[in-house]
């Protein structure tokens, strides 16, 4: 029987582990591949995504030389040519290579720092090593923070985006640093004009991690890099959009501001549904109708207040449209499917409410009933 996708498999499996083993076997003709395979596949199909990261970095850690200034040579000559250095974003790399970020930071964080942010600095150009970078962060912040400074005008585009990821706040799957929010952003002044979206956009969802402790610290640095031009408009405004999405959604008077939807706009506001009853598995049909002034620039949500188990309601924010009033009246209609069988999120069946939401303030609001898939 077919179990569906698996990233694990696709990402670790017996034809990448091989392919692992012959560079480091072409390497080092005392490498012995097949060894090497046959130990991470002795455990490797058992594990998730992550535990087999750490299989293949502690079995490769058997198969080289115990000093990692020893077996570091070895490293080098079996990495790939770089990742091509034409692109500008969507070039993450091959995830076979991030276990030898664990094996480098396992070797090396005690007693070869240097060393280990040399081999991560060409690691990364290969597979992004932002996982990597973050203990040595924890174990050495002065002398990796004193790297970053360089690696921030670095040739490779992956090198420059790993100083940005690899001091995020709250990066997925990283394990957490001990930075200040503060610390990196010398770092992102120096970033923030570069030219390639993948470090661009990284460093947007870095200030989108500040934001959620400390909102003004990243409203303040939009408006300096602004002022400062050294960025393109398009793509600073673009950064900005993306850096205050979560603002956004929570309604952030000085975030509307930043991106030109006014807060106070004086509007009219309704919303209609087409039914106060909806069943899961069906959609929530609804309009909503503005009247203001024309030309006004409106960025329009709504929120869906569900019930959860236990009595009670959890909030989520969803995008409808940028707009501009034309003729004084604008008009938006909305189909929203309310699936039963999401995995992540159970609907329960009771009163719900639908908010909406135009320039971060509620306007509107309307209650519906969510009726169960079998309810007659």
């Amino acid at each position: 029987m077919d179990g569906g996708f698996s990233l694990k498999d696709q990402l670790f499996n017996r034809d990448k582990v091989r392919y692992l083993a012959g560079l480091f076997a072409a390497a080092d003709g005392g490498f012995d591949a097949d060894a090497f395979e046959a130990q991470v596949m002795a455990d490797l199909p058992a594990l998730e995504l992550k535990q087999r990261m750490t299989l293949i970095a502690e079995v490769l850690a058997d198969h080289l030389p115990e000093a990692l200034p020893e077996a570091a040579p070895m490293l080098l000559k079996a990495l790939p040519p770089p990742l091509d250095p034409s692109k500008t974003d969507d070039d993450f790399g091959d995830f076979i290579f991030a276990p030898l970020g664990e094996y480098v930071a396992a070797k090396g964080i005690q007693t070869h720092p240097e060393l280990s942010l040399d081999l991560l600095e060409e690691i990364t150009q290969r597979f992004s090593m932002e996982w990597a970078i973050r203990p040595f962060l924890n174990r050495w912040p002065g002398e990796v923070l004193a790297r970053m400074e360089a690696w921030a005008c670095h040739s490779s585009y992956h090198v420059r985006r790993l100083v940005s990821e690899g001091t995020r706040p709250r990066l997925p799957w990283g394990e957490a640093v001990g930075l200040t929010l503060d610390q990196p952003l010398p770092l992102l002044d120096r970033l923030h004009s570069d030219p390639t979206r993948y470090v661009t956009r990284s460093i947007a969802n870095h200030l989108n991690d500040i934001a959620k402790k400390e909102p003004d610290l990243v409203m303040d640095r939009l408006e300096h890099w602004q002022a400062e031009g050294a960025q393109a408009a398009k793509e600073l405004g673009w950064m900005t959009s993306h850096a205050l999405r979560g603002l956004v959604k929570a309604g952030h008077p000085r975030a509307m501001k930043m991106l030109g939807y006014d807060p106070d706009l004086d509007l009219g506001a309704e919303i209609a549904l087409k039914s106060q009853n909806v069943r899961i598995g069906d959609a929530l049909e609804f309009s909503a109708h503005l009247d203001g002034r024309a030309g006004s620039a409106v960025l329009v949500d709504y929120i869906l207040h569900f019930q959860r188990p236990g009595g009670k309601v959890s909030a989520k924010v969803f995008k409808l449209k940028q707009s501009k009033i034309s003729g004084k009246l604008l008009k938006l209609d909305k189909r929203h499917k309310l699936e039963g069988n999401a995995t992540t999120f159970k609907l329960v069946p009771g009163p719900h409410r639908i908010e909406l939401m135009v320039n971060g303030k509620v306007r509107a609001e309307a209650a519906f009933e969510l009726l169960p898939e079998d309810s007659d």
